[in-house]
């Protein structure tokens, strides 16, 4: 591993490494296109995108930030350079790159995102030496396996040493021991800790604590009462506790969603329609995919007044996209009023395994599961919906994106 054992390193309790790769898609274009080095470089999805996925650190400078229209980015950025998304191949190098972590530095590994991984190094401690010594392993084996720059935050949690991560960028390293966890994030704002959005920030505002370190005066029963578990997590992170473990296993997905964005002020009902029943058809792709059903689903049109249609809505638990189509048909009908609308959301909400014993009332459609069944497999085999519904001729033909969420193995293991 390029390390050697060192008997008298003073061992933590735990060592947690959070891995964050560096503008990733943008850097995998640099690294590919010598033309594109050290010059301002923004990823659409698709030729036709006006949304940028991610960009490279020189039109961030610029003030250009993911999820931005291109137009006001080239505002920003005069010489911006854009790129259409090359899905599968970051895919390959993200799974190459989580592969030689778990082989080469430690095999506790938790791949957080497309571009992120959680590193338990407890028992790595004597091979390394030192946390710096483990984060310069990292990078190398990142470097010699993609070429790419990361940034490494090591702690005695998670929650810590992805804080630590976000430091130093790009390709830097931060190293928080967990004696000094709590007084490092004592003047940090409880909102830059992960998972920690604007409603649980408001909440605590309200109780006086807007920084980590004024956490440990609130009773965290207050957190338990509001929260359950989840407060009494956010509690102890704030003063560098996180008791969460480092997950090896892929877990189960809490929900499978599809969204798109919409060609600018779209106010056309049949546009609308068909990029819904679009993500519709994606969705229940994916839970027959997994022999998951689903029985809740959110179904949104964003506007400029927020999401409109999004409240959860149900149907017999389900992997066909058929009842889907008509929750979508129903939003359109009963919700939306005309205003202009840029994006659109499908999601299954509440994904279980499919039940094989059937229920005694439930209505059951062997035929069309079979059909189902025949169709995903032609459409695995020669790309998605080269064969589907006719009224979906119509739909975008910007290519698919990796979710944030995407995983080189388990759910997610698609693009």
């Amino acid at each position: 591993m390029g390390a050697s054992q060192n008997p008298t390193v003073t061992a933590w309790p735990r060592m947690i490494a959070l891995v964050d790769m560096n503008a990733f898609f943008a850097s995998i274009e640099q690294r590919e296109r010598p033309q594109l080095r050290r010059r301002p470089v923004a990823v659409t999805n698709g030729d036709e995108g006006t949304c940028i996925i991610t960009s490279s650190y020189e039109a961030r400078a610029c003030g250009v930030r993911t999820g931005m229209r291109l137009r006001e980015a080239r505002r920003l950025c005069p010489g911006l350079i854009r790129v259409t998304a090359r899905s599968a191949l970051y895919a390959e190098v993200s799974t190459r790159i989580m592969d030689a972590l778990r082989d080469q530095v430690s095999p506790d590994i938790e791949v957080f995102s497309v571009d992120e991984a959680f590193l338990d190094l407890t028992r790595m401690q004597r091979l390394y030496g030192s946390a710096e010594l483990a984060a310069e392993q990292v990078r190398r084996v990142i470097h010699a396996v993609s070429g790419l720059p990361c940034s490494v935050g090591i702690a005695g949690d998670k929650t810590t040493a992805k804080w630590a991560a976000k430091q130093r960028k790009p390709n830097g390293c931060t190293v928080v021991a967990p004696w000094e966890s709590a007084e490092r994030l004592r003047y940090v704002p409880v909102t830059e800790l992960c998972g920690v959005g604007r409603g649980i920030g408001a909440f605590l505002a309200q109780r006086g604590v807007r920084t980590c370190g004024e956490m440990a005066a609130l009773p965290v029963g207050e957190l338990a009462r509001r929260w359950g578990n989840v407060g009494r997590r956010i509690w102890l992170m704030a003063q560098g506790l996180d008791p969460e473990a480092v997950r090896t296993d892929a877990a189960p997905p809490k929900s499978i969603g599809h969204g798109k964005v919409l060609p600018p002020a779209t106010t056309d009902e049949r546009v609308l329609r068909t990029y819904l029943e679009h993500m519709a058809h994606k969705v229940a792709e994916r839970l027959r995919r997994h022999q998951l059903e689903a029985q809740q689903f959110f179904i949104g049109v964003k506007t400029d007044m927020g999401w409109v249609g999004g409240r959860q809505l149900t149907v017999e638990p389900t992997d066909d996209s058929r009842p889907v189509i008509m929750l979508c048909r129903r939003v359109l009908h009963e919700v939306w009023l005309g205003q202009p609308a840029f994006q659109v959301q499908v999601t299954a909400l509440d994904p279980r395994l499919a039940n094989i014993q059937l229920e005694l009332f439930a209505q059951h459609n062997p035929r069309r599961g079979s059909q189902n069944r025949t169709l995903d497999d032609v459409n695995r085999r020669f790309g998605s919906l080269t064969v589907g519904p006719a009224s979906l001729l119509g739909r975008s033909m910007t290519a698919d994106v990796i979710a944030p969420a995407w995983r080189p193995h388990g759910h997610r293991h698609t693009v």
